[in-house]
């Protein structure tokens, strides 16, 4: 079975998504990351690929770096002085070829590189209409299977049952 695996650059994704974006100046960065992070873990619930998100620390003196799961994703901060793209860009090149790996940016460079690796390059746009779809997909099965509103027996009964019930009352 082929192993398939998606590296996502965070704030990329942030920066390029309308809702993120909007998210981070009103209220803040750390509310995008966290809506980022559930977004992509409820994608990961209904997909079958290994979720890794990067997010860019190189700024921050002495980082290690860190990874760390998320429910069902794993959550990258680099270490200093090494970016999301150059993290992405390592992670490819060590993952066997015959690993479906995609990358979502909107980095032109880092989309070429990443081609010229092996990996599916995947816009930030692509990312994000497929995350609404699957969406729109766990939305339209769970209004279809969800239970009636009052959620009585008489819902749940074949209809002999029903005439024995019925009977049953009519005796009073």
């Amino acid at each position: 079975m082929q192993e398939d695996f998606l590296l996502v650059d965070g704030y990329n994704i942030i920066h390029a998504w309308d809702e993120l974006r909007e998210l981070m100046e009103e209220v803040s960065l750390e509310s995008a990351r966290w809506k980022l992070m559930d977004m992509l873990s409820n994608y990961k619930g209904v997909k079958k690929t290994t979720i890794i998100l990067v997010f860019d620390a190189y700024l921050v003196k002495g980082n290690p770096g860190s990874v760390t799961p998320y429910h069902n994703i794993y959550v990258v901060y680099t270490k200093e002085a090494e970016t999301a793209d150059h993290y992405i860009e390592r992670v490819v090149t060590s993952l066997p070829k015959y690993y479906r790996v995609r990358v979502a940016t909107t980095d032109g460079l880092e989309q070429v590189i990443i081609s010229g690796q092996g990996a599916v390059r995947m816009s930030a746009r692509e990312l994000y209409h497929e995350i609404k779809q699957v969406e729109q997909e766990l939305r339209t099965q769970y209004i279809e299977n969800r239970p009636p509103k009052n959620n009585i027996l008489a819902d749940h009964l074949d209809e002999e049952s029903l005439a024995w019930l019925e009977a049953l009352r009519r005796q009073k």
